[in-house]
């Protein structure tokens, strides 16, 4: 009889812990940063990284915005023009230009250097959202300083 009481104990206590953390759990999996992200409404790729940021928890917005909106929009927010891409999100006070891998982002809102931003220029085939990462080219995201100063933040090799 002790066995079957511990047993039963057991179970209860057991249950009782997971119903306490479920609201834990769902914080770690539900809504994380949030991004509101500017895009031209007919992009696909966009749309791509959009779903990528969504599916990694980052609670996500977005506004249509194209051709010179868009570009001034960019500028008026700090990105050079050297560094400019498709779409652009604002995270906690940074810029996101183009197709920046999430965990860069992560580590940015870690980190949190004085800069504008991070910035993969152009659209990089195998970049988050433009095409198989196990097929990628090579390339940098680059941390935009406030001082107008532009480095490397992380390199991607090709694949």
């Amino acid at each position: 009889m002790t066995h079957e009481m511990i047993s039963r104990r057991a179970i209860l206590v057991g249950a009782t812990s997971l119903v306490a953390t479920l609201p834990l759990r769902t914080l770690a999996q539900g809504v994380g940063p949030s991004i509101h992200v500017m895009k031209d409404p007919n992009c696909g790729c966009c749309s791509a990284w959009i779903d990528i940021l969504a599916n990694d928890g980052f609670a996500v917005t977005t506004e249509a915005s194209a051709g010179t909106l868009l570009m001034r929009y960019k500028l008026d927010n700090g990105i050079p023009r050297e560094m400019v891409s498709c779409h652009t999100g604002r995270v906690d006070g940074y810029m996101i230009e183009g197709h920046v891998p999430v965990a860069d982002i992560h580590r940015l809102l870690v980190e949190r250097p004085d800069a504008v931003g991070l910035a993969v220029p152009g659209m990089p085939y195998g970049s988050p959202g433009m095409g198989p990462e196990s097929a990628r080219d090579a390339y940098d995201v680059f941390l935009m300083r406030r001082d107008g100063s532009i480095e490397v933040f992380t390199s991607y090799a090709a694949a």
